[in-house]
């Protein structure tokens, strides 16, 4: 008899040991997607502060940054949409871009009942447009990929407004 329960309980804890090992695969599994996550999180980060440096090389010296980073994720016709305020009297540029070579975002600035106010579509897709307002606008900046561009991509807007 005590044979009996010495299997039995013998066979209890290899059920508990097997049981502890699917639990630490599946730690293990969470543990390494993790970092994978971290490390590639990382990498698109790296890749959009490089984007931004290339980006601010279509700012002069006479803009200053509006603080404000305007970033989406772009896959085929996909519309990234931003807002902005424009102050009446200042003299604005919008720098778009994506990927390491101009003309491959298209962006377009709307009034707020979405009457278009400019594109770059209309201009070679320039990388920037300088503008004033005479009043304040509230604007609705929309930015997509070029069709004839790459696939998938950034599209970072910077926004600036001109020393007096």
């Amino acid at each position: 008899m005590n044979l009996g329960n010495l299997n039995y309980t013998q066979s209890k804890y290899r059920l508990k040991i097997i049981e502890n090992s699917s639990l630490m695969k599946k730690i293990k599994t969470i543990y390494f997607l993790t970092i994978a996550l971290l490390l590639l999180s990382n990498s698109i980060y790296g890749q959009a502060d490089t984007l931004f440096k290339f980006c601010s090389k279509n700012f002069s010296k006479d803009y200053i940054s509006d603080g404000q980073q305007y970033i989406s994720i772009l896959n085929g016709d996909e519309i990234a949409e931003f807002r902005a305020t424009f102050y009446g009297g200042s003299t604005y540029r919008i720098a778009g871009c994506s990927g390491l070579s101009n003309g491959n975002l298209i962006f377009s600035v709307f009034d707020k009942q979405r009457n278009e106010i400019f594109s770059n579509r209309n201009y070679k897709n320039s990388p920037y447009w300088d503008f004033k307002f005479n009043s304040t606008m509230e604007c609705i900046i929309e930015a997509q990929l070029d069709p004839k561009g790459p696939d998938s991509g950034f599209a970072i807007l910077l926004i600036g407004f001109k020393k007096k």
